[in-house]
């Protein structure tokens, strides 16, 4: 396994140094970056359920190459690091594999190779093996269906190796620690195994290991079956894998196929709460389809509700940045998630002063571990706050779920965690009082960068030379002001109607200073951010958009960002970058400085719309969903590479990209909002499409079981020359729908 140093980023995994590498390989007609270390394998199968998840090779497999980040994992540690099933000393050969469509479990088909057993030669092709995989509760469960098409009796040796090496997920990310717990000696019981280890953090975890039916076999690594197969016949192996945490087990193993149930009746659950997209693209639809269902997925339940952690593997926990813009993705579909984040989040928001952690009262929580290493303070992200947009992120965030559901009681609840989040953005989070929210960490081990780019790389002058901090990033200032023009809102609800008129006053100001500080006439569009002596970084970058999204922006210079954004040095076709082709330290292949992130290209799409330019929001629409024909399950991943569009070629994978990620899952539904200017007010009772567009192939586009207060409605959507027309296909008839074109 390659040598991986920690990451100078904190929270971000150690990427690769992909400046120096030149070649690219194409395999058919899929480009990837040659790289010292990347993901075992770009198909691996993902499950995961609440504070588990499991990462297996096609075969169904966990085996200990590339990174070696294949497992099942259970709060932050690796319950099993090795999985391999064999037929006597062979490998399967692999017919296919895929993750269902709803996510509810991993099929595999594979069956023998040419082999010699006590029964003489067996011809490859001759026996079945359907694996099936399903996650639930802390337990990975799989059944196993041996089918015989071999003319004659067949004796199969069968065996499944295993092994738990219960490695915190930063060391497998590539953190080497200076000393670890003790691993204790298995217990082997008549079917089943228990592997145990003693952590620094004085807690035990263990890995219990069942088979059904009882192997004819077992010991502290491998389970061994005599198969007797006639002609025809079939043999099923059940096997369990659970995870013990400090002496308690996950959840008490219920079998293969009641966990399946359970999983297909949470998918259901989600269904008949969410709105449902359907169209006339089959393309369309998978590609929509699969970002709801992994959002599902993503989503674990906490005490507050739901939250969907940010991403598999390396991020499976509480961002919160990237759970707030994953529920703003979610909102107009699944209004629940955002009340659940925020729930969350208002309950961990900071109280106190620890520069440690980043944290100051009022600043709302960057990322939550629950490993063994955050445990004993051996990296600083138990509960570390070294994000500078979260919070203002938070009170916008509110702010959009009151009007998508008026519901003022919950709004009144956490309008003291509103209120602490405005005061630390107007006290703490303005290191010198010039108006603007800037940053500089107080941990040496934090984040250096505290906005969404958080690559120690990603902010820097026109030559190229990093910016000193404080370092004021211009999207932040947008998601302030669009966090006091919310919490004005909010206010004017609760019956605060001066406290409103004060946060639309600083807001006013707030833009004002942003034009006349962050506006670079010779770029025609607003500077990625003021270092510490305020002097701007002149670069061209899609932070800008994220403006436009916010509203700060001023309507006569949105055209000139907008011609930008979509420039060819800045929209590959497949999506915008995240730094414009030209710019110094511009590259294609790096993490933030060229590259095409999903989640970054809906913001900017919700900027066009915001200020009518729904043609070129759709244009973003279109590359992406064009590129989801070349993603493994339509399933885009965290981030790919900005090299330009190519006739007949497909986009180039970063190679340590998470797939699934939570807001790439999410950008699908944000970028259709924005190509329909949709809007929904709960209070009025409307559904408004501003200038509303579909993109080419698209003709028709249905819109089922969407909430409006406590009504739903059914409408349908067609695609006209100029615009769309809808219609109300079910529902409420006290709903107005407003269509402007």
């Amino acid at each position: 396994m390659p040598n991986h140093t920690p990451s100078s980023d904190g929270g971000r995994p150690t990427r690769p140094d992909l400046s120096q590498v030149a070649d690219i390989v194409e395999i058919g007609n899929r480009f990837y970056i040659l790289a010292t270390s990347s993901l075992a394998d770009l198909s691996d199968q993902v499950l995961k359920h609440d504070e588990s998840f499991a990462l297996f090779d096609r075969y169904g497999d966990v085996k200990p190459v590339g990174m070696g980040e294949e497992g099942f994992y259970h709060h932050g540690t690796r319950h099993l690091s090795s999985l391999l099933l064999r037929i006597g000393p062979e490998r399967p050969l692999l017919l296919g594999s895929t993750a269902k469509r709803d996510n509810s479990r991993l099929s595999v088909d594979l069956t023998n190779p040419d082999i010699t057993l006590a029964t003489g030669p067996l011809g490859h092709g001759s026996v079945h093996f359907a694996r099936s995989k399903v996650l639930w509760d802390g337990v990975c469960y799989e059944r196993m269906v041996i089918r015989s098409f071999a003319l004659e009796p067949v004796e199969l040796p069968l065996s499944i190796h295993f092994a738990a090496d219960f490695a915190d997920i930063f060391e497998v990310r590539g953190v080497r620690r200076e000393r670890r717990g003790a691993t204790l000696a298995p217990r082997v019981g008549d079917d089943d195994v228990t592997l145990a280890y003693d952590g620094l953090d004085g807690v035990r975890r263990a890995t219990r290991v069942g088979f059904d039916p009882q192997p004819s076999s077992l010991d502290a690594g491998a389970a061994h079956y005599q198969l007797n197969l006639a002609p025809g016949a079939t043999a099923t192996v059940e096997v369990a894998i659970g995870a013990d945490l400090a002496g308690e087990m996950a959840a008490v193993p219920i079998g293969h196929g009641a966990a399946l149930g359970r999983v297909r009746e949470l998918q259901r659950g989600a269904d008949e709460e969410r709105a449902r997209v359907g169209s006339s693209s089959e393309l369309f639809n998978d590609w929509i389809g699969r970002g709801m269902a992994d959002m599902v997925m993503m989503t674990s339940q906490t005490e507050h509700g739901p939250y969907p952690y940010a991403g598999v593997p390396w991020f499976s926990t509480v961002f919160g940045r990237d759970g707030i813009i994953a529920a703003r993705q979610a909102l107009w579909s699944m209004p629940s998630l955002a009340r659940g984040v925020l729930g969350f989040l208002a309950a961990t928001q900071a109280d106190e002063d620890d520069p440690t952690r980043d944290a100051q009262p009022g600043k709302v929580v960057h990322e939550l571990r629950r490993g063994e290493m955050a445990a004993t303070g051996e990296i600083p992200f138990a509960r570390y706050y070294g994000s500078h947009d979260a919070t203002p992120l938070f009170v916008w965030l509110a702010a959009e779920f009151h009007r998508r559901t008026n519901d003022t009681e919950f709004i009144r609840g956490i309008w003291p965690n509103i209120e602490r989040a405005l005061a630390w953005m107007d006290g703490p989070a303005d290191q010198d009082g010039d108006g603007f929210l800037d940053y500089l960490r107080r941990t040496p081990i934090g984040l250096a960068q505290q906005g969404w780019k958080d690559s120690s790389d990603s902010i820097f002058h026109a030559d190229g030379t990093l910016a000193d901090g404080p370092t004021a990033l211009c999207e932040i200032q947008g998601y302030a002001f669009a966090a006091k023009c919310g919490a004005a809102d909010l206010a004017d609800v609760l019956g605060l109607p001066d406290r409103g008129r004060e946060l639309r006053g600083q807001a006013e100001q707030l833009r004002q200073r942003f034009e006349a500080a962050f506006w670079v006439e010779e770029l025609g569009t607003y500077a990625i951010a003021l270092d510490g002596g305020k002097r701007p970084c002149r670069v061209r970058s899609s932070n800008p958009g994220h403006c436009l999204a916010s509203g700060i922006v001023d309507g006569e210079r949105a055209s000139r960002v907008v011609e930008n954004l979509m420039a060819d040095a800045s929209f590959s076709g497949w999506g915008v970058r995240t730094l414009s082709a030209g710019e110094p330290r511009y590259n294609p292949m790096s993490y933030h400085n060229g590259s095409i992130w999903p989640h970054d290209n809906g913001m900017v799409a919700l900027g066009l719309s915001r200020y009518g330019y729904q043609r070129e929001a759709v244009r973003v629409l279109t590359g992406l969903l064009e590129s989801s024909r070349h993603f493994d399950l339509a399933r885009l991943p965290e981030l790919f590479c900005g090299f330009s569009r190519r006739d007949g070629e497909a986009p180039t994978l970063y190679p340590v990209a998470c797939s699934p990620q939570a807001w790439a899952a999410g950008a699908p539904l944000m970028l259709l909002e924005a190509c329909l200017g949709l809007r929904i007010d709960a209070a009025k009772r409307t559904v408004r499409f501003d200038h509303g567009e579909l993109p080419a192939g698209i003709d028709h586009l249905t819109l089922e079981n969407l909430a409006v207060g406590d009504a739903r409605i059914g409408l349908g959507l067609e695609r006209h020359r100029h615009g769309i027309g809808v219609n109300v296909l079910s529902g409420e008839h006290d709903v107005e729908i407003v269509n402007v074109k």
